[in-house]
């Protein structure tokens, strides 16, 4: 049976987020320095490294990365980074319908709740919100077919928790959790905004106005 340590060695190395809300005790067991530094003494041999982002200290993500880049490294990382990018375009139109249909100040973070039921009657009450679901929810990415709201919002929660941005504590309640990984998410935004200086943000917030793509 695997140790603390070599479970969160482990999950690292599968691609997994570490946050407070997916693996408490992991994300715990990384903030101590000693516990940290067995970690990354086990990944060094490995040229892997622990990273970290968030806005704070309760609300790290921990992940896996490169210590030193070769070819191989920049080819999986080129792959990793296409698949997200690929992504953009549909995650940041769900988040800015979700922030609008939810009347937020701020995008969702680490460890906020999501009401699927509460979600879908502002959408059904609102004709614009349900454009939008449809157009988001029939992206390949989340691949939904159908036209009916419940539907198309089951598939995309479902696709979400599938790719780690969601988590759904208990299964008998349409209550879902935002994760780390949305960390991760910003700062892959923030990164691209910066190097190709495509403001994805504001593009999402006016195709979700227009009705059009990006």
């Amino acid at each position: 049976m695997l140790s603390n340590t070599g479970q969160i060695i482990e999950s690292l190395l599968k691609g997994d987020f570490i946050c407070r809300t997916t693996n408490e005790e992991g994300w715990r067991h990384l903030k101590s320095p000693a516990n940290r530094e067995l970690v990354e003494d086990y990944l060094s041999k490995l040229n892997r490294t622990v990273c970290a982002v968030g806005t704070g200290s309760e609300s790290e993500v921990f992940f896996c990365g490169y210590i030193q880049l070769g070819e191989a490294e920049k080819r999986q990382l080129s792959i990793q980074f296409r698949d997200i990018y690929s992504a953009l375009t549909p995650l940041i139109e769900w988040l800015v319908l979700v922030q609008e249909a939810s009347s937020q100040d701020a995008p969702l973070i680490e460890g906020s709740p999501v009401r699927l039921n509460e979600l879908q009657s502002t959408i059904e009450d609102t004709p614009a919100f349900k454009e939008q679901l449809t157009r988001i929810s029939h992206y390949r990415f989340f691949g939904s077919t159908s036209t009916a709201v419940d539907n198309q919002l089951k598939q995309v929660f479902k696709r979400l928790c599938e790719q780690g941005y969601l988590t759904r504590p208990n299964s008998e309640k349409q209550i879902y959790i935002a994760t780390g990984k949305l960390d991760y998410l910003y700062e892959v935004i923030h990164f691209i905004d910066e190097t190709e200086e495509l403001n994805l943000e504001e593009k999402a917030e006016d195709s979700v106005a227009q009705g059009s793509l990006l």
